[in-house]
Protein backbone atom coordinates (compact mmCIF):
# COMPACT_ATOMS: atom_id res chain seq x y z
CA UNK A 1 0.00 0.00 0.00
CA UNK A 2 1.18 3.08 -0.89
CA UNK A 3 1.97 5.92 1.85
CA UNK A 4 -0.17 8.82 1.84
CA UNK A 5 1.29 11.59 3.98
CA UNK A 6 -1.32 13.90 5.22
CA UNK A 7 -2.09 16.08 8.69
CA UNK A 8 -5.92 14.59 9.38
CA UNK A 9 -8.68 12.79 7.98
CA UNK A 10 -9.66 15.87 6.00
CA UNK A 11 -6.49 16.21 4.02
CA UNK A 12 -6.57 12.56 3.29
CA UNK A 13 -10.09 12.59 2.13
CA UNK A 14 -8.84 15.21 -0.49
CA UNK A 15 -6.11 13.76 -1.19
CA UNK A 16 -8.29 10.14 -1.91
CA UNK A 17 -9.68 12.87 -4.78
CA UNK A 18 -6.76 12.40 -7.15
CA UNK A 19 -5.30 8.98 -5.72
CA UNK A 20 -6.68 6.66 -8.36
CA UNK A 21 -5.88 2.96 -7.86
CA UNK A 22 -5.74 3.48 -3.78
CA UNK A 23 -7.55 1.32 -1.50
CA UNK A 24 -10.26 3.53 0.19
CA UNK A 25 -10.71 1.12 3.13
CA UNK A 26 -6.63 0.73 3.91
CA UNK A 27 -6.21 4.56 4.00
CA UNK A 28 -8.86 5.11 6.29
CA UNK A 29 -8.08 2.13 8.46
CA UNK A 30 -4.17 3.73 8.49
CA UNK A 31 -5.12 7.27 8.83
CA UNK A 32 -7.75 6.40 12.54
CA UNK A 33 -4.63 4.49 13.71
CA UNK A 34 -2.27 7.53 13.36
CA UNK A 35 -4.08 10.06 14.99
CA UNK A 36 -5.39 7.58 17.54
CA UNK A 37 -1.51 7.52 18.15
CA UNK A 38 -0.86 11.39 18.08
CA UNK A 39 -3.29 12.28 20.60
CA UNK A 40 -2.33 9.01 22.67
CA UNK A 41 1.09 10.69 22.71
CA UNK A 42 0.31 13.66 23.41
CA UNK A 43 -1.74 13.19 26.48
CA UNK A 44 -1.46 9.94 27.70
CA UNK A 45 0.84 9.65 30.73
CA UNK A 46 3.63 6.74 30.46
CA UNK A 47 5.25 5.57 33.67
CA UNK A 48 3.71 8.94 35.58
CA UNK A 49 5.55 10.95 33.31
CA UNK A 50 4.31 13.86 30.32
CA UNK A 51 6.43 12.94 26.99
CA UNK A 52 6.19 16.88 26.59
CA UNK A 53 4.73 20.47 27.87
CA UNK A 54 1.59 20.73 25.94
CA UNK A 55 -0.15 24.51 25.76
CA UNK A 56 -3.62 23.46 25.31
CA UNK A 57 -3.46 20.48 28.07
CA UNK A 58 -2.24 23.76 30.29
CA UNK A 59 -4.70 26.09 29.55
CA UNK A 60 -7.68 23.82 29.83
CA UNK A 61 -6.59 22.07 33.28
CA UNK A 62 -6.51 25.73 34.49
CA UNK A 63 -9.24 27.55 32.58
CA UNK A 64 -11.62 24.35 33.32
CA UNK A 65 -11.01 23.85 37.26
CA UNK A 66 -13.07 23.97 39.93
CA UNK A 67 -10.35 25.85 41.62
CA UNK A 68 -8.87 28.29 39.09
CA UNK A 69 -11.46 28.25 36.52
CA UNK A 70 -13.84 31.21 38.00
CA UNK A 71 -11.38 33.74 39.24
CA UNK A 72 -9.94 33.44 35.66
CA UNK A 73 -13.28 33.82 34.25
CA UNK A 74 -13.91 37.02 36.46
CA UNK A 75 -10.56 38.13 36.11
CA UNK A 76 -11.21 37.89 32.41
CA UNK A 77 -14.56 39.85 32.32
CA UNK A 78 -13.24 42.57 34.57
CA UNK A 79 -10.26 42.75 32.17
CA UNK A 80 -13.12 43.32 29.06
CA UNK A 81 -14.94 45.83 31.03
CA UNK A 82 -12.53 47.99 32.30
CA UNK A 83 -11.13 48.10 28.69
CA UNK A 84 -14.40 49.07 27.11
CA UNK A 85 -14.90 51.80 29.98
CA UNK A 86 -11.86 53.11 29.38
CA UNK A 87 -11.48 52.93 26.24
CA UNK A 88 -14.39 54.52 25.42
CA UNK A 89 -13.88 57.87 26.89
CA UNK A 90 -11.94 59.45 24.97
CA UNK A 91 -13.69 58.12 21.60
CA UNK A 92 -17.41 58.63 23.29
CA UNK A 93 -16.26 62.43 24.38
CA UNK A 94 -14.79 63.47 20.94
CA UNK A 95 -18.50 61.94 19.23
CA UNK A 96 -20.47 64.01 21.71
CA UNK A 97 -18.20 66.87 21.56
CA UNK A 98 -18.73 66.88 17.48
CA UNK A 99 -22.21 66.17 17.82
CA UNK A 100 -23.73 67.91 20.24
CA UNK A 101 -21.25 70.81 21.14
CA UNK A 102 -20.65 71.87 17.61
CA UNK A 103 -22.90 70.19 15.24
CA UNK A 104 -25.78 70.85 16.93
CA UNK A 105 -25.80 74.83 17.41
CA UNK A 106 -24.87 75.21 13.68
CA UNK A 107 -28.45 72.93 12.94
CA UNK A 108 -30.16 75.10 15.12
CA UNK A 109 -29.35 78.04 13.54
CA UNK A 110 -29.66 76.69 10.26
CA UNK A 111 -33.30 75.95 11.47
CA UNK A 112 -33.54 79.72 12.37
CA UNK A 113 -32.36 80.98 9.22
CA UNK A 114 -34.68 79.02 6.76
CA UNK A 115 -37.66 79.90 8.66
CA UNK A 116 -38.50 77.26 10.86
CA UNK A 117 -41.41 77.80 13.29
CA UNK A 118 -40.09 77.89 16.92
CA UNK A 119 -41.65 74.35 17.71
CA UNK A 120 -40.47 72.73 14.57
CA UNK A 121 -36.79 73.57 15.45
CA UNK A 122 -37.00 72.72 18.54
CA UNK A 123 -38.53 69.55 17.99
CA UNK A 124 -36.46 68.23 15.27
CA UNK A 125 -33.31 69.31 16.96
CA UNK A 126 -33.32 69.93 20.28
CA UNK A 127 -35.19 66.54 20.82
CA UNK A 128 -35.01 63.58 17.30
CA UNK A 129 -31.61 64.92 16.64
CA UNK A 130 -30.17 65.46 20.56
CA UNK A 131 -31.47 62.00 21.33
CA UNK A 132 -29.73 60.33 18.80
CA UNK A 133 -26.93 61.92 19.41
CA UNK A 134 -26.46 60.61 22.66
CA UNK A 135 -27.04 57.32 22.10
CA UNK A 136 -24.61 57.45 19.25
CA UNK A 137 -21.98 58.75 21.76
CA UNK A 138 -22.74 56.80 24.45
CA UNK A 139 -23.23 53.49 22.78
CA UNK A 140 -21.08 53.11 19.45
CA UNK A 141 -17.73 53.35 21.10
CA UNK A 142 -18.49 50.92 24.01
CA UNK A 143 -19.79 48.51 21.37
CA UNK A 144 -17.57 48.63 18.84
CA UNK A 145 -14.50 47.79 22.05
CA UNK A 146 -16.48 45.08 23.20
CA UNK A 147 -18.10 43.43 20.69
CA UNK A 148 -14.54 42.51 19.00
CA UNK A 149 -13.03 41.52 22.27
CA UNK A 150 -15.82 38.76 22.86
CA UNK A 151 -15.49 37.74 19.23
CA UNK A 152 -12.13 37.48 19.80
CA UNK A 153 -12.28 35.20 22.72
CA UNK A 154 -14.98 33.27 21.02
CA UNK A 155 -11.79 32.32 18.03
CA UNK A 156 -9.50 31.69 20.67
CA UNK A 157 -11.94 28.99 22.40
CA UNK A 158 -11.93 30.41 25.37
CA UNK A 159 -16.23 31.01 25.29
CA UNK A 160 -16.54 27.19 25.11
CA UNK A 161 -14.77 26.25 28.31
CA UNK A 162 -16.97 29.52 30.00
CA UNK A 163 -19.86 27.57 28.64
CA UNK A 164 -18.58 24.63 30.54
CA UNK A 165 -17.53 26.06 33.62
CA UNK A 166 -21.36 27.04 34.56
CA UNK A 167 -23.42 24.66 32.96
CA UNK A 168 -23.46 22.76 35.66
CA UNK A 169 -24.83 26.18 37.98
CA UNK A 170 -27.33 26.66 34.81
CA UNK A 171 -28.54 22.85 34.74
CA UNK A 172 -29.35 23.09 38.55
CA UNK A 173 -31.60 26.60 37.69
CA UNK A 174 -33.40 24.67 34.83
CA UNK A 175 -31.63 26.33 32.14
CA UNK A 176 -29.28 25.67 29.37
CA UNK A 177 -24.94 25.88 30.08
CA UNK A 178 -25.31 28.14 26.81
CA UNK A 179 -27.10 30.70 28.64
CA UNK A 180 -23.48 31.56 30.20
CA UNK A 181 -22.77 33.06 26.65
CA UNK A 182 -26.21 34.46 25.92
CA UNK A 183 -25.87 36.45 29.05
CA UNK A 184 -21.88 37.81 28.56
CA UNK A 185 -22.96 39.24 25.05
CA UNK A 186 -25.69 40.78 27.45
CA UNK A 187 -22.85 42.67 28.64
CA UNK A 188 -21.91 44.54 25.75
CA UNK A 189 -26.22 45.11 24.77
CA UNK A 190 -29.45 42.84 25.23
CA UNK A 191 -30.84 43.11 22.04
CA UNK A 192 -27.29 40.68 21.01
CA UNK A 193 -27.95 38.88 23.74
CA UNK A 194 -31.40 38.28 22.97
CA UNK A 195 -30.19 37.32 19.21
CA UNK A 196 -27.18 35.11 20.41
CA UNK A 197 -29.48 32.93 22.50
CA UNK A 198 -30.61 31.25 18.64
CA UNK A 199 -27.16 28.86 19.83
CA UNK A 200 -29.99 27.14 22.40
CA UNK A 201 -32.01 24.34 20.71
CA UNK A 202 -34.51 23.78 23.55
CA UNK A 203 -37.47 26.54 23.04
CA UNK A 204 -38.08 26.54 26.00
CA UNK A 205 -34.88 26.68 27.86
CA UNK A 206 -34.23 29.36 24.80
CA UNK A 207 -36.96 31.54 26.20
CA UNK A 208 -35.54 31.35 29.32
CA UNK A 209 -32.36 32.92 27.98
CA UNK A 210 -33.92 35.58 26.50
CA UNK A 211 -36.79 36.31 29.39
CA UNK A 212 -33.50 37.00 31.57
CA UNK A 213 -30.79 38.59 29.56
CA UNK A 214 -32.29 42.16 30.85
CA UNK A 215 -30.45 41.36 34.14
CA UNK A 216 -27.12 41.31 32.16
CA UNK A 217 -25.88 45.16 32.86
CA UNK A 218 -25.51 46.23 29.19
CA UNK A 219 -23.01 49.23 27.95
CA UNK A 220 -26.22 51.33 28.09
CA UNK A 221 -26.97 51.21 31.80
CA UNK A 222 -22.71 51.70 32.68
CA UNK A 223 -22.45 55.43 32.40
CA UNK A 224 -26.06 55.45 35.14
CA UNK A 225 -24.17 53.02 37.13
CA UNK A 226 -20.95 54.36 37.59
CA UNK A 227 -21.86 58.32 37.66
CA UNK A 228 -24.38 57.39 40.72
CA UNK A 229 -21.96 55.35 42.32
CA UNK A 230 -19.17 57.86 41.91
CA UNK A 231 -21.22 60.54 43.41
CA UNK A 232 -22.82 59.08 45.94
CA UNK A 233 -21.21 55.58 47.13
CA UNK A 234 -17.47 56.70 46.54
CA UNK A 235 -18.45 59.70 48.69
CA UNK A 236 -19.11 58.35 51.98
CA UNK A 237 -15.48 57.03 52.36
CA UNK A 238 -11.87 58.57 52.43
CA UNK A 239 -11.09 60.32 49.32
CA UNK A 240 -8.40 58.27 49.01
CA UNK A 241 -11.17 55.17 48.60
CA UNK A 242 -13.53 56.48 46.98
CA UNK A 243 -12.72 55.17 43.18
CA UNK A 244 -12.40 51.78 45.42
CA UNK A 245 -16.04 51.91 46.81
CA UNK A 246 -17.38 52.99 43.61
CA UNK A 247 -16.12 50.37 42.20
CA UNK A 248 -17.09 47.88 43.99
CA UNK A 249 -20.48 49.01 44.42
CA UNK A 250 -20.85 48.69 40.11
CA UNK A 251 -18.76 45.25 40.80
CA UNK A 252 -22.13 44.44 43.60
CA UNK A 253 -24.37 45.13 40.90
CA UNK A 254 -23.03 43.22 37.99
CA UNK A 255 -23.00 40.37 40.30
CA UNK A 256 -26.48 41.15 41.35
CA UNK A 257 -27.54 40.82 37.76
CA UNK A 258 -25.64 37.67 37.33
CA UNK A 259 -27.72 36.51 40.40
CA UNK A 260 -31.10 37.56 39.24
CA UNK A 261 -30.45 35.98 35.90
CA UNK A 262 -30.05 32.43 37.98
CA UNK A 263 -32.62 32.85 40.46
CA UNK A 264 -35.48 34.26 37.46
CA UNK A 265 -34.00 31.24 35.46
CA UNK A 266 -35.16 28.92 38.20
CA UNK A 267 -38.26 30.13 39.11
CA UNK A 268 -39.22 30.46 35.56
CA UNK A 269 -37.92 26.58 34.68
CA UNK A 270 -39.95 25.54 37.85
CA UNK A 271 -43.33 27.86 37.15
CA UNK A 272 -44.40 29.32 33.60
CA UNK A 273 -41.41 27.30 32.11
CA UNK A 274 -41.61 23.79 33.38
CA UNK A 275 -39.41 21.14 32.45
CA UNK A 276 -36.25 19.42 32.65
CA UNK A 277 -32.85 20.57 31.63
CA UNK A 278 -31.79 19.39 28.09
CA UNK A 279 -28.51 17.48 28.26
CA UNK A 280 -26.17 18.76 25.34
CA UNK A 281 -22.57 17.28 24.19
CA UNK A 282 -20.03 20.41 24.20
CA UNK A 283 -16.84 19.60 22.30
CA UNK A 284 -14.14 22.12 23.22
CA UNK A 285 -12.26 23.35 20.57
CA UNK A 286 -8.92 23.36 20.17
CA UNK A 287 -7.07 26.92 21.17
CA UNK A 288 -6.15 28.42 18.00
CA UNK A 289 -4.86 32.05 16.80
CA UNK A 290 -8.13 34.46 16.70
CA UNK A 291 -8.23 36.07 12.90
CA UNK A 292 -7.86 39.83 14.08
CA UNK A 293 -9.45 41.28 11.03
CA UNK A 294 -12.46 38.72 10.10
CA UNK A 295 -13.25 39.09 13.67
CA UNK A 296 -13.36 43.32 13.62
CA UNK A 297 -15.02 43.25 10.93
CA UNK A 298 -18.06 40.54 12.00
CA UNK A 299 -18.02 42.45 15.16
CA UNK A 300 -18.26 46.05 13.62
CA UNK A 301 -20.62 44.72 10.78
CA UNK A 302 -22.96 42.52 12.28
CA UNK A 303 -23.48 43.52 15.87
CA UNK A 304 -22.60 47.01 16.23
CA UNK A 305 -23.85 48.86 13.53
CA UNK A 306 -26.88 46.83 13.05
CA UNK A 307 -27.56 47.10 16.84
CA UNK A 308 -26.76 50.84 16.65
CA UNK A 309 -28.89 51.15 13.62
CA UNK A 310 -32.22 49.69 15.84
CA UNK A 311 -31.16 52.08 18.46
CA UNK A 312 -31.11 54.88 16.79
CA UNK A 313 -35.06 54.53 14.99
CA UNK A 314 -36.07 53.74 18.58
CA UNK A 315 -34.13 57.12 20.13
CA UNK A 316 -35.45 59.54 17.50
CA UNK A 317 -39.02 59.16 18.37
CA UNK A 318 -38.34 59.25 22.25
CA UNK A 319 -36.48 62.40 21.52
CA UNK A 320 -39.90 63.66 20.03
CA UNK A 321 -41.78 62.87 22.84
CA UNK A 322 -39.15 63.97 25.35
CA UNK A 323 -39.48 67.43 23.61
CA UNK A 324 -42.95 67.78 23.23
CA UNK A 325 -43.85 66.79 27.23
CA UNK A 326 -41.51 69.83 28.45
CA UNK A 327 -42.67 72.30 26.02
CA UNK A 328 -46.34 71.66 25.53
CA UNK A 329 -48.77 73.35 28.64
CA UNK A 330 -51.47 72.71 30.34
CA UNK A 331 -52.56 75.83 32.25
CA UNK A 332 -49.23 77.16 33.77
CA UNK A 333 -47.51 73.41 34.15
CA UNK A 334 -45.78 71.41 31.19
CA UNK A 335 -47.37 68.07 31.09
CA UNK A 336 -44.00 66.89 32.08
CA UNK A 337 -44.49 68.56 35.30
CA UNK A 338 -48.17 67.75 35.48
CA UNK A 339 -46.77 63.71 35.45
CA UNK A 340 -43.82 64.15 37.43
CA UNK A 341 -46.24 65.93 40.26
CA UNK A 342 -48.40 62.87 39.73
CA UNK A 343 -45.75 60.50 40.10
CA UNK A 344 -43.84 61.95 43.38
CA UNK A 345 -45.47 60.07 46.47
CA UNK A 346 -45.32 56.87 44.27
CA UNK A 347 -41.76 57.91 43.90
CA UNK A 348 -40.80 59.07 47.28
CA UNK A 349 -42.37 56.46 48.90
CA UNK A 350 -40.07 53.57 46.81
CA UNK A 351 -36.71 55.57 47.04
CA UNK A 352 -36.94 56.96 44.08
CA UNK A 353 -39.22 60.60 42.64
CA UNK A 354 -40.90 61.44 39.98
CA UNK A 355 -38.43 62.91 37.67
CA UNK A 356 -36.46 59.08 37.53
CA UNK A 357 -39.83 57.17 36.98
CA UNK A 358 -40.64 60.07 33.99
CA UNK A 359 -37.22 59.36 32.80
CA UNK A 360 -37.45 55.95 32.35
CA UNK A 361 -40.40 55.88 31.13
CA UNK A 362 -39.73 58.30 28.36
CA UNK A 363 -36.56 56.97 27.56
CA UNK A 364 -37.45 53.30 26.99
CA UNK A 365 -36.33 53.72 23.57
CA UNK A 366 -32.66 54.04 24.74
CA UNK A 367 -30.76 53.59 28.04
CA UNK A 368 -28.26 56.07 26.92
CA UNK A 369 -30.56 59.07 27.33
CA UNK A 370 -31.71 58.27 30.87
CA UNK A 371 -29.13 60.63 32.55
CA UNK A 372 -29.36 63.63 29.97
CA UNK A 373 -33.41 63.10 30.56
CA UNK A 374 -32.71 63.22 34.37
CA UNK A 375 -30.79 66.47 34.18
CA UNK A 376 -33.23 67.98 31.85
CA UNK A 377 -36.55 67.49 34.28
CA UNK A 378 -35.02 68.13 37.45
CA UNK A 379 -33.91 71.87 36.17
CA UNK A 380 -38.07 72.17 34.32
CA UNK A 381 -39.73 70.72 37.61
CA UNK A 382 -37.27 73.35 39.77
CA UNK A 383 -37.57 75.91 37.58
CA UNK A 384 -34.02 75.99 37.91
CA UNK A 385 -32.10 78.89 35.35
CA UNK A 386 -28.76 78.77 34.24
CA UNK A 387 -28.22 75.24 33.92
CA UNK A 388 -28.93 73.72 30.89
CA UNK A 389 -30.41 75.14 27.17
CA UNK A 390 -34.46 75.13 27.93
CA UNK A 391 -37.03 72.76 28.43
CA UNK A 392 -36.72 69.59 26.55
CA UNK A 393 -32.86 70.22 25.81
CA UNK A 394 -31.10 67.15 27.62
CA UNK A 395 -27.71 68.22 28.45
CA UNK A 396 -24.94 66.68 30.81
CA UNK A 397 -22.75 68.60 33.28
CA UNK A 398 -18.70 69.09 32.91
CA UNK A 399 -17.68 68.04 36.63
CA UNK A 400 -18.79 65.86 39.78
CA UNK A 401 -19.62 68.75 41.93
CA UNK A 402 -22.07 70.14 39.08
CA UNK A 403 -24.22 66.73 39.30
CA UNK A 404 -23.77 66.29 43.25
CA UNK A 405 -25.33 70.51 43.86
CA UNK A 406 -28.34 69.69 41.44
CA UNK A 407 -28.95 66.23 42.59
CA UNK A 408 -28.46 67.33 46.64
CA UNK A 409 -30.64 70.72 45.24
CA UNK A 410 -33.78 68.13 44.07
CA UNK A 411 -33.50 66.31 47.64
CA UNK A 412 -31.50 62.89 46.37
CA UNK A 413 -30.39 61.15 49.21
CA UNK A 414 -27.75 57.96 49.28
CA UNK A 415 -30.87 55.67 49.33
CA UNK A 416 -32.08 57.59 46.15
CA UNK A 417 -28.63 56.74 44.62
CA UNK A 418 -28.21 52.93 45.91
CA UNK A 419 -32.30 52.51 44.61
CA UNK A 420 -31.51 54.05 41.43
CA UNK A 421 -28.17 51.87 40.85
CA UNK A 422 -31.17 49.14 41.73
CA UNK A 423 -33.57 50.17 39.27
CA UNK A 424 -31.16 50.60 36.42
CA UNK A 425 -30.61 46.74 37.15
CA UNK A 426 -34.05 45.88 37.47
CA UNK A 427 -36.26 47.27 34.89
CA UNK A 428 -37.91 47.03 31.34
CA UNK A 429 -35.67 46.16 28.31
CA UNK A 430 -34.88 49.03 26.31
CA UNK A 431 -37.39 49.07 23.14
CA UNK A 432 -34.63 48.08 21.00
CA UNK A 433 -34.71 44.53 23.32
CA UNK A 434 -38.00 44.43 23.55
CA UNK A 435 -38.57 44.22 19.44
CA UNK A 436 -35.95 41.47 18.84
CA UNK A 437 -37.26 39.42 21.65
CA UNK A 438 -40.67 39.82 19.55
CA UNK A 439 -38.75 39.25 16.83
CA UNK A 440 -37.17 36.26 18.03
CA UNK A 441 -40.23 34.54 20.09
CA UNK A 442 -42.60 35.86 17.85
CA UNK A 443 -44.98 35.74 20.64
CA UNK A 444 -46.64 38.97 21.99
CA UNK A 445 -47.28 37.46 25.09
CA UNK A 446 -43.72 36.31 25.47
CA UNK A 447 -42.60 39.78 24.82
CA UNK A 448 -45.00 41.93 27.14
CA UNK A 449 -44.12 39.34 30.40
CA UNK A 450 -40.73 39.44 29.32
CA UNK A 451 -41.00 43.49 29.84
CA UNK A 452 -42.98 44.24 32.33
CA UNK A 453 -41.64 41.41 34.89
CA UNK A 454 -38.19 43.12 35.62
CA UNK A 455 -39.99 46.24 36.29
CA UNK A 456 -42.62 45.22 38.21
CA UNK A 457 -39.54 43.45 39.95
CA UNK A 458 -37.63 46.35 40.31
CA UNK A 459 -40.09 48.51 41.72
CA UNK A 460 -40.96 45.66 44.38
CA UNK A 461 -37.17 45.39 45.38
CA UNK A 462 -37.05 49.45 45.63
CA UNK A 463 -40.25 49.54 47.98
CA UNK A 464 -38.33 46.87 50.11
CA UNK A 465 -35.35 48.56 50.33
CA UNK A 466 -36.53 51.60 51.23
CA UNK A 467 -38.58 50.68 53.82
CA UNK A 468 -35.77 48.49 55.30
CA UNK A 469 -33.36 51.65 55.00
CA UNK A 470 -36.23 53.68 56.90
CA UNK A 471 -36.30 51.29 59.28
CA UNK A 472 -32.78 51.33 60.40
CA UNK A 473 -32.36 54.94 59.53
CA UNK A 474 -34.82 55.61 62.37
CA UNK A 475 -37.20 57.39 60.42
Amino acid sequence: MKKVKHESLLDLAQSLRWEAGENLHDHLVNAIYEDAARIANSSVSKDGKIRKFNWDRFLDRMITSRLTGYPLMILLLGVVFWITISGANVPSGFIASLLIENLHPVLKNFGTQVGLPWWLNGLLFDGIYLASAWVISVMLPPMAIFFPLFTLLEDFGYLPRVSFNLDNLFRKAGAHGKQALTMSMGFGCNAAGVVAARIIDSPRERLIAIITNNFALCNGRWPTQILIATLFIGTLVAPQFGGLAATAAVVSIVMLGIFFTFLSSWLLSRTVLRGEPSTFSLELPPFRPPRFWKTLYTSLIDRTVFVLWRAIVFAMPAGAVIWLVANIHIGSLSIASHIINLFDPFGLLIGLNGVILLAYIIAIPANEIVVPTILMLTVLSLKITGVGEGAGVMFELTNDSAYKTLFNAAGWTTLTAVNLMIFSLVHNPCSTTIYTIYKETRSMKWTIFASVAPVLMGLTLCFFIAQIWRIVAGY
